[in-house]
């Protein structure tokens, strides 16, 4: 038998629910959120988090808005304690937010979690014990009772410490661990005994935390799960359903989001997804996906830069440049049609009628983002994206005949160099080309008289060498290209032209763009002036340039 082979799996079985709901629904508001990223995050990780990078990975959270975080399995080992001892000591928890801490149902552990917490304001003890049929049947060797009465003692003891400090708000959270491996009426059954014996109210709940441990099915199948134990539970009033979906399937938040139409209250994830095997469910790409549909996710993301550089300095692991919604390249569009839809997309805009941008799911700068990183050139970029960084950039509105040309100048820079051009390069270049390129024609000097018709005389440089020019026609224009006309013994066409303001005030700059034809030849130029009608003439004579080079001109 091969080594590779599907036959020794076994499909998940499907939740007998011919009439779920679940699928009808829609999420209209956040869920309660919890970060697990000091626990569940932690303890993932090659390099546990030091005291100090997990006060700076607290101090992020509160600011970004939880106000459920899990700081620890202060029972497990000494470092953890020690965490959960400072931010009460240093006195770093605000009154808005609750610290949960995780314990196994075992007595000398529940003492030990009891300790850490000597002093909080309000506190979750997070109680779980294994429950999935292979853990009951391979690893405890125990009957379903046997699984009941560890979870129910282990309540107990929780519930008789926690009376004896009354000065701090309790709560209770019980997971029955690997709930996705967990027979649905089992799962029911320790759930409800777990309440019987806490005795909740509809005005201080129970969490009932209702974990996939292990992902092992589609995401509509996880969502049946939880539907069907909604239904089945007792005293529905008196508790928090609460999820942590687990990303084996790379599922985690489609499972989590589905979990929530099918009537769960509140997710456990981390940022950015770290966690165990695989990773834990990201609440940042959950939040967001909320966010993009109009839903207020109840956390402040906005600066995303700060969260991703906070979340990489404390578990040593860097975000994925492709991670949905923070990752460094999920706005950047490198393909040319791309590019110019979002550029078309972007100018036309009317904010009272909602954000509605190509390939844009929500408006980069929202979370920090500049449009600088939106669009970015190399050999599959168009004329688009090089038209909007020149815009974005250096206010030049390129006209589409000139956007084709200069495309092509920085296509072949970009296939030649096998590499992304900067901003500043891409400026360079179209500076370079149009200009600043010394075999470039300028004007010196002109007057111009007006009649019937304009009489132009114009002083010109190219290459060290100066000439006059004369000529007359239907404005500067016209007058410039007759006497052109004279100089190359060709025809001189204009065949394009634009021109735009590049800014306001006295001193204002106007820029020309040219497109003419020297006798069956198309050429193109570019100019700047504070003068319209220099920058007008300059750039008639930058595209006559290469042709005009060959000729000699007499010293003025």
């Amino acid at each position: 038998m091969s080594r590779y082979d599907h036959t020794k799996y076994r499909p998940f079985p499907p939740v007998q629910l011919k009439d779920r709901q679940w699928p009808d629904q829609v999420i209209n508001k956040a869920p309660i959120w919890c970060s697990v990223d000091l626990r569940d995050g932690n303890q993932a990780l090659v390099d546990p988090m030091t005291v100090e990078q997990k006060k700076r990975l607290f101090q992020l959270l509160v600011k970004i808005g939880f106000k459920q975080i899990e700081v620890g399995f202060p029972a497990a080992s000494q470092p953890d304690f020690d965490f959960v001892r400072a931010l009460i000591e240093e006195n770093m928890i605000p009154d808005d937010v609750t610290v949960q801490v995780l314990t196994q149902a075992r007595e000398h552990l529940i003492d030990r979690t009891i300790e850490a917490l000597q002093g909080v304001r309000k506190a979750i003890v997070h109680v779980y014990n294994s429950t999935s049929t292979v853990q009951r049947e391979q690893v405890f060797r125990m009957s379903r009772e046997e699984i009941i009465e560890i979870a129910v003692s282990g309540v107990r003891m929780v519930k008789e410490r926690v009376a004896k400090h009354p000065a701090t708000d309790w709560r209770l959270e019980y997971s029955p661990e690997s709930f996705t491996g967990t027979e649905l009426d089992f799962a029911v059954e320790i759930c409800d005994a777990v309440v019987k014996e806490w005795q909740p109210t509809p005005e201080k709940k129970i969490i009932l935390n209702l974990p996939a441990t292990v992902e092992m099915s589609t995401p509509n199948v996880f969502a049946d799960q939880i539907e069907w134990f909604c239904r089945h539970i007792a005293q529905r009033d008196c508790i928090e359903i609460s999820l942590h979906t687990h990303n084996d399937r790379g599922c985690a938040v489609a499972a989590a989001e589905l979990g929530i139409m099918a009537g769960a209250d509140r997710v456990e994830g981390t940022l950015m997804g770290n966690g165990e095997r695989t990773g834990n469910m990201d609440v940042i790409t959950m939040a967001m996906n909320l966010y993009s549909q109009g839903v207020d996710p109840e956390l402040y993301l906005a600066d995303a830069q700060e969260i991703v550089e906070v979340v990489e300095a404390c578990t040593q692991i860097p975000v994925n440049p492709r991670h949905p919604w923070v990752g460094e390249l999920v706005y950047t569009a490198f393909s040319g049609s791309h590019q110019d839809a979002i550029k078309k997309s972007l100018s036309q805009q009317k904010p009272e009628q909602g954000w509605n941008v190509a390939y844009l799911p929500i408006d980069p700068q929202d979370l920090g983002r500049t449009y600088e990183a939106v669009i970015r050139i190399n050999s599959q970029s168009g004329k688009g994206g090089v038209a909007y960084v020149l815009e974005a950039d250096y206010g030049l509105k390129l006209p589409r005949w000139l956007q084709v040309e200069f495309a092509r100048v920085v296509q072949a820079r970009t296939e030649a160099e096998a590499r992304e051009l900067k901003r500043q390069e891409i400026w360079d270049a179209f500076d370079q080309t149009y200009l600043s390129n010394p075999m470039l024609a300028e004007l010196v000097s002109y007057k111009l008289e007006r009649s019937d018709r304009d009489y132009l005389t114009a002083v010109i440089r190219q290459q060290g060498r100066s000439g006059e020019l004369q000529g007359e026609g239907k404005g500067a224009l016209h007058a410039l290209t007759e006497a052109l006309k004279q100089v190359l013994d060709q025809e001189i066409q204009i065949t394009e032209y634009s021109e735009h303001a590049l800014s306001t005030g006295s001193d204002a700059k106007a820029v020309t763009y040219i497109q003419l034809k020297v006798g069956e030849q198309v050429c193109c130029g570019v100019a700047i002036s504070e003068d319209t009608v220099a920058a007008n003439l300059n750039a008639v004579l930058a595209a006559v340039s290469p042709t005009l080079a060959t000729v000699e001109t007499q010293a003025a």
